[in-house]
């Protein structure tokens, strides 16, 4: 997995993200510990409330940048966003009201929202070969979940020697260094892409992409699964170990170090898998596991089996494996939207996946704290498992079983002198994606298919558009 190091763009953009989470991950701590020290008792509200304004401005944001994305060189536009977070971060120690960590808040996402689904978009570009494309991906997994398990632990051993504002500095020094590794190599220019309608059309091109392609609406279904079941994890790990299992504030970190290490184990297993198994063989029973580990844990809370003596290891495993199916679903995710859109496009699909799927989250993050809060955490982890378990259904069914990049499709609004019917004419096959040219999924192509044995077979194409085959 870590032959894909030996490029050195990516190389400097792997390091990059790695610095930048770290900073992330200082900056959470801070910042709680800062709406302590501004609101006292509410600083849960308060921290409760920054996340909000987190996601708004990831669902908002992201696609509005997407529109002028292939306007911008890449690094200019990465390096930007990095001096305005370091920028943020430097002012939020001498912040004093409550208003003023929102709007800072509501900057530093923002400019999240622009740097993340750029820097997505660029990776496919620097490692086009799809085997180096999903070891890059489950090195970004390995990240993401290392910074979640190292953060916390360098903020611990930091605070011990200076205040915790001094902690927005390392966060700073994270984005600014991000910038100067991205400044280092020299990343592959946008292409132009000639789209029509105004800027509101062009923000919303990438968010019709993913909704009119079959395979990524299976993918926006399960990202809206492991939202479900991640908010149980992130939101009331804290009461299920401290109130409900009566046991240490360490044991809380414990709890969440099974949850990251379940996904980091996955991770490292993931390239060599997917060279055998395809991504729908991997990501649909993962979801079906995920779901029915939070079931089962929903179940054993309402007969009351938190007070036996293995509730404890019981937790410890169920959350290994939810992060282990998160990390199943989550890192091919990107090789579905790579093969979903032509080069030119990848900017905007990624921004329209980095919106969508925070506001899956924007919805079962405070569904997960309000109904723990007002009912129970038997009720709140069993509406949950039930959003996730409606959520892999749909994705199952919108899913084909068989998707072939290539898809036989027809033009009947073109002329025939267009340069797209060149050599084929109206009717004719390729690898399909929507575009300006193709703005629908095909929904009744025929096609010829020959069977194992030789056998040639005619065929409409089923649920989806996709021309079916034996496996249907």
């Amino acid at each position: 997995m870590l032959s894909v190091l030996r490029n050195r763009t990516y190389r400097h953009l792997f390091t990059a993200q790695a610095v930048a989470l770290v900073g992330t991950g200082l900056a959470t701590v801070a910042l709680s510990l800062l709406a302590y020290d501004i609101a006292g008792g509410d600083a849960s509200a308060v921290l409760g409330t920054a996340l909000a304004v987190k996601m708004i401005a990831y669902v908002g944001i992201a696609p509005l940048v997407s529109a002028f994305a292939d306007r911008v060189p890449r690094r200019a536009l990465l390096v930007s966003m990095d001096l305005i977070r370091a920028g943020v971060a430097l002012t939020l120690p001498f912040v004093t009201q409550v208003w003023q960590v929102y709007v800072l808040i509501f900057l530093l996402q923002a400019a999240s929202a622009a740097f993340t689904p750029t820097f997505q978009a660029t990776i496919p570009e620097v490692l086009p070969e799809e085997r180096d494309y999903t070891r890059a991906l489950s090195l970004s997994r390995l990240a993401y979940d290392l910074e979640s398990l190292f953060s916390p632990t360098l903020a611990a051993a930091l605070l011990s020697l200076i205040s915790y504002r001094w902690l927005f500095t390392g966060t700073a020094a994270g984005f600014v260094a991000s910038g100067v590794l991205v400044v280092s190599v020299l990343l592959p220019r946008p292409r132009p892409v000639e789209r029509t309608g105004g800027v509101q059309a062009k923000a919303a091109f990438g968010t019709r992409l993913f909704l009119a392609t079959p395979r990524l609406r299976a993918l926006l279904a399960l990202d809206l699964v492991v939202a479900a079941v991640g908010a149980m994890v992130l939101v009331n790990t804290v009461v299920l170990v401290r109130d409900t299992l009566g046991r240490s504030a360490g044991d809380v970190s414990l709890a969440l170090g099974a949850y990251g290490a379940g996904s980091m184990l996955v991770a490292l297993l993931l390239p060599r898998v997917l060279g055998r198994v395809g991504d729908r063989a991997l990501m649909l029973p993962a979801a079906f596991a995920m779901t029915g580990v939070l079931g089962l844990f929903a179940t054993g809370l309402a007969a009351g089996l938190a007070r036996s003596s293995w509730a404890w290891p019981a937790l410890a495993a169920a959350w290994l494996l939810i992060g282990a199916a998160t990390s199943a679903i989550l890192t091919p995710g990107g090789r579905l939207v790579r093969r979903s859109a032509a080069t030119p496009d990848l900017p905007a699909v990624f921004a329209a996946q980095f919106s969508l799927t925070h506001a899956c989250w924007l919805v079962t993050y405070p569904l997960a704290g309000w109904l723990a809060a007002r009912t129970s955490l038997a009720v709140a982890a069993g509406a949950l498992a039930v959003i996730a378990l409606a959520g892999t259904v749909v994705a199952v069914r919108l899913w084909p079983r068989t998707d072939p990049a290539e898809l036989p499709h027809t033009h009947p609004e073109l002329p025939r002198d267009h340069p797209h019917l060149a050599g084929t004419g109206r009717d004719h096959t390729h690898d399909f994606h929507i575009d300006v040219l193709h703005r629908h999924w095909p929904a009744g192509a025929a096609t010829t298919l020959r069977s194992a044995h030789g056998a040639v077979v005619s065929a409409t194409s089923g649920r989806g558009g996709r021309p079916l085959t034996r496996g249907d």
